[in-house]
C-alpha cells in the first residue's frame, strides 16, 4: 500500500453508508498506516473518532492520547469526553475537568459548555447552577451566527432553551429548540455519530413537553416522539411508500423498519437505511409522513 492508495480509501470511507467488514478493514488498516508514516496528529484523531463513534472506547483512547502527545488541541477535548463520562469504564471528572478547561481558557465553545456542565452536576467542583447558567449566557452570542455545521450550536441552544423553560419562556424555549433541530439535522446528514443522535432525541422529547404533537404535520426527526410508544408511520422515498412500526417489548418499543428490525429507536435512527444510504442521509429527500391509524 502506498501513502496516495492509503489516502483514496479514507476519502472513499462514507460515513453515512452501510459498510462491510471489508470496507472497515481497509479503513483502518490504510489509518494505521498512515500514521506510522506520516504521524499526523489529525490522522490519530480522525482514527479515534472512528473508534469512539462506533463504542471501541479503549482504542479511541489509545489514538487520543497519541494526538495529545503532539500537544494537539482537539485531543484534550475528546479525553475530556473520555474521562466525563468514563467510556473506558472508570469515570475521573478531575481529569475531564483539567482537559475541558485548558481549552476553555483559550476559548474553545465545545469545553466551555462541558465546564458548565460540570458546575451543574457538581462533577468534582461544587454544584453551582448559577454559574451554570451564567457561563451558557455567556456562550449563547459567541455561537448563535456561527455556521459550521460541527459548530455547538445545537449543544448551546438546547441548553438555553431548557433554561428559558425554568424561567417560563417557552417561546424563547421553543425558537431555541426548532432553530438546533434544524441544524441538527443537517449535520447528522453527514455524520450520524450517536452523540449528535441523542441530542436530536432529547431535544424533541423537550420540545413535545411544551407543544402539542401534530400527527398531520410532522418530520424524519419527529419520530423520535412516535416511536417511544407504539405506532404504525409511513413515508415516501423517490416516490416508494416506506413503513417504520413500533411495538412494545420490555420497557421500550423495538422498530420494524420494511421488514427489518431494531431493538430500539436509537438503533432505528443509527442504522436504518434505504440500500447502502442510512436514513439520516436521505433526510431531505424523504416525505409524506403518515400516522397510519
Amino acid at each position: 500500500m502506498t501513502e496516495k492508495e492509503a489516502r483514496k480509501i479514507v476519502e472513499e470511507f462514507d460515513e453515512d453508508m452501510v459498510r462491510s467488514d471489508e470496507d472497515v478493514f481497509m479503513f483502518t488498516e490504510a489509518m494505521d498506516f498512515l500514521i506510522d508514516k506520516e504521524h499526523r496528529p489529525e490522522d490519530m484523531m480522525y482514527l479515534g473518532g472512528y473508534y469512539y463513534e462506533n463504542k471501541h472506547f479503549d482504542l479511541a483512547l489509545k489514538y487520543y492520547e497519541m494526538a495529545a502527545a503532539y500537544d494537539y488541541d482537539p485531543a484534550y477535548e475528546c479525553l475530556g469526553y473520555i474521562w466525563y463520562y468514563g467510556r473506558t469504564g472508570n469515570r475521573d471528572f478531575k481529569k475531564a475537568f483539567e482537559y475541558f478547561s485548558k481549552l476553555m481558557d483559550k476559548g474553545d465553545p465545545v469545553s466551555t459548555y462541558k465546564v458548565a456542565d460540570m458546575y451543574r452536576n457538581g462533577y468534582y467542583v461544587e454544584k453551582d447552577q448559577k454559574k451554570y447558567e451564567e457561563i451558557i449566557e455567556e456562550l449563547y452570542p459567541k455561537v448563535k451566527d456561527m455556521n459550521n455545521l460541527f459548530d455547538p450550536v445545537p449543544e448551546v441552544f438546547t441548553r438555553l432553551a431548557r433554561i428559558r423553560t425554568e424561567q417560563g419562556k417557552t417561546d424563547e424555549a421553543l425558537d431555541l429548540y426548532l432553530y438546533a433541530k434544524d441544524f441538527l439535522a443537517q449535520r447528522i446528514r453527514y455524520n450520524a455519530f450517536f452523540g449528535n443522535l441523542n441530542i436530536m432525541k432529547w431535544l424533541v422529547d423537550d420540545m413535545y413537553e411544551l407543544i402539542e404533537f401534530d400527527e398531520e404535520f410532522f418530520d424524519f426527526y419527529d419520530m423520535y416522539y412516535l416511536l417511544k410508544s407504539p405506532h404504525k408511520i409511513t413515508f415516501f422515498y423517490d416516490e416508494k411508500k416506506q413503513s417504520v412500526e413500533s411495538v412494545m417489548e420490555g420497557s421500550e418499543c423495538s422498530v420494524c423498519f420494511n421488514g427489518k428490525w431494531y431493538k430500539s429507536r436509537d438503533d432505528f435512527f443509527k442504522e436504518a437505511a434505504i440500500g447502502r444510504t442510512k436514513l439520516t442521509a436521505l433526510y431531505d429527500d424523504i416525505y409524506g409522513f403518515e400516522v397510519v391509524k
